[in-house]
């Protein structure tokens, strides 16, 4: 809004917009995710779901594709508002787009993970926000993960948002600190990892 309503700094839009769209989608199918799915464990509806003839892991993915589709829609909202103020040209969408969607993805079964470990609908909030708000400082979203305290990277690369954003950032300035194929490859790995943990999690709480 401050650049639509001063019409100055335009030129900053590229530098920052992946981060826009990184936290967009992040912060957008984690809520959407862990508050539903605590919220229908809470009121047993999810009891029933649970009783579908159809494999666990086909129900979860079945469950999760709404909140994947969800923020694959909300990265493009910046996209198309950005679009109005700076030239787009630039962007490689063959990056881009998968970088989305599998941002989408581990980010929508990160809160799959936090709505299976909590049980009421406020601790899926303030348990998400554990996860959320040290990767807007830690997944170079914003700030270099270069110029971080040594300390802090190896944290900074455990963190799935590390490798999308990093494609995110290549996609519209280039210079990736890790190739592409390898920031696919992680960020395939924590998609399955997460969801893995979440699948056993709700067989050992909810069905055991």
């Amino acid at each position: 809004m401050f650049f639509i309503k001063f019409r100055s700094g335009l030129e900053s839009i590229s530098s920052i917009l992946p981060g826009v769209i990184a936290l967009s989608i992040l912060f957008g199918t984690t809520s959407l995710l862990a508050v539903t799915v605590t919220f229908e464990k809470k009121n047993r509806s999810f009891e029933r779901l649970l009783l579908a003839p159809i494999p666990l892991d086909l129900l979860m993915l079945a469950k999760t594709s709404g909140a994947i589709l969800f923020g694959v829609v909300n990265a493009f909202v910046p996209i198309l508002m950005a679009a109005f103020l700076v030239d787009l040209a630039h962007v490689d969408w063959l990056v881009f787009v998968p970088a989305v969607f599998l941002i989408s993805v581990a980010s929508t079964f990160l809160g799959l993970f936090i709505a299976v470990a909590v049980s009421e609908v406020f601790e899926a909030q303030t348990f998400s926000n554990f996860f959320r708000f040290p990767m807007i400082f830690l997944c170079g979203l914003f700030f270099p993960i270069r110029a971080l305290p040594v300390f802090l990277k190896p944290l900074s690369y455990a963190l799935p948002l590390t490798y999308g954003a990093d494609m995110l950032h290549g996609a519209f300035h280039g210079g990736n600190i890790l190739s592409v194929p390898i920031d696919l490859a992680i960020l395939v790995a924590f998609c399955v990892g997460l969801f893995m943990v979440s699948l056993r999690n709700i067989r050992r709480r909810w069905i055991a």
